[in-house]
């Protein structure tokens, strides 16, 4: 009952943040969600949750949506899918914890320091190939995504639309290389189906949250959420290895 519960509470703090800021679901979910699952079960999860959170938001949003960009993070994830799912298929459960943790909080460094960076198309596939080797090997495209946009300083709204946009690409397409690669199972798609609505209350609570968050609002939440993730999974990590 009480790992149902902290489930429950992963599932429903993701959720809101995903809604809210267009990016927090893997980022928050996938470090709590390897406490209570293996890695292929966390990150299958994950994908499946995150996929229906954007099929749910995306007709909403679609008119703030940057096409152009959107393109370029697709064409670049194509090549990235490949290298990630090779990645998940020979990491070890300490290392991955480990190289999720450092991630995340060498993201929240430069995102403190205030990073900067021009955007450019080129730069744009970059990202794209990164966040297709980050779904397939640990279910979290967020975090390049997350810092290319802030670096370029682009607004929340424009943020929120073009990653969930993405999202809803890369999360599908990312779900089968899994699938096909690593296999599913029933633990899978019955946990994923049991919290949909706790999912549906999160997006409500969300959309709310969404229209209230000022852009430094926006930002310290990004820094807590990515911070405290990171730390948790660090710890974790150490526990394991020693």
């Amino acid at each position: 009952m009480d790992a149902l519960f902290i489930f429950m509470v992963i599932i429903l703090v993701a959720s809101i943040l995903q809604t809210s800021t267009g990016f927090g679901f893997s980022i928050m979910a996938t470090p709590f969600l390897l406490y209570l699952f293996r890695p292929q079960e966390a990150i299958q999860i994950n994908i499946i949750l995150s996929l229906i959170i954007s099929i749910a938001l995306m007709w909403k949003i679609r008119s703030e949506v940057d096409f152009q960009l959107f393109k370029r993070f697709t064409l670049g994830s194509l090549f990235g899918i490949p290298l990630g799912i090779v990645i998940f298929l020979i990491m070890n459960l300490s290392i991955f914890k480990l190289s999720v943790s450092c991630l995340l909080l060498f993201l929240t460094l430069l995102l403190i320091v205030k990073f900067k960076i021009k955007a450019t198309p080129f730069r744009d596939y970059i990202i794209g190939g990164l966040s297709g080797v980050l779904t397939t090997s640990i279910g979290m495209p967020g975090p390049p995504l997350l810092l290319y946009f802030t670096g370029t300083a682009t607004k929340k709204e424009k943020l929120r639309a073009t990653t969930l946009a993405f999202y809803l690409f890369i999360y599908f397409v990312s779900l089968l290389t899994q699938i096909t690669f690593a296999g599913t199972s029933k633990l899978i798609w019955e946990s994923s189906l049991f919290v949909i609505p706790v999912v549906i209350l999160g997006l409500l609570l969300g959309n709310y949250l969404f229209t209230l968050f000022t852009e430094k609002i926006f930002r310290i939440t990004t820094y807590i959420l990515l911070c405290s993730s990171g730390l948790y999974l660090l710890l974790d990590s150490i526990i394991d290895l020693f």
